[in-house]
């Protein structure tokens, strides 16, 4: 009888070890795919914000333009800037349009 019992015990244990490390390793895979989220997350995030902050303003170029560059930015008249299209071999030369939409 004390041999049965303690048969039972040992399975009982067993099969609560396996469940447990089951549940523990579904978790830890949602834990990880989560913080893969977050990190493709965080990266999107960081990528538009620098983008807005370059962005934003001519106050906030300027800024940056003192920062990170060493010559000068010179402000180009937007009329001057043109379009270089390659189209069938051909290539054109445009007048950048400027649309509302």
């Amino acid at each position: 009888m004390k041999k049965i019992g303690l048969i039972a015990v040992i399975f009982l244990l067993i099969l609560t070890t396996a469940i447990i490390k089951n549940s523990a390793k579904k978790t830890e895979d949602k834990i990880f795919t989560s913080k893969e989220n977050l990190r493709v997350l965080n990266s999107e995030f960081e990528k538009i914000k620098l983008e807005h902050d370059y962005l934003s303003s001519a106050e906030k170029l300027l800024e940056y333009q003192s920062q990170y560059f060493e010559d000068e930015l010179i402000q180009k008249n937007i009329e001057n800037i043109k379009i270089f299209k390659i189209q069938d071999k051909e290539k054109k030369i445009q007048n950048l349009k400027i649309t509302k939409e």
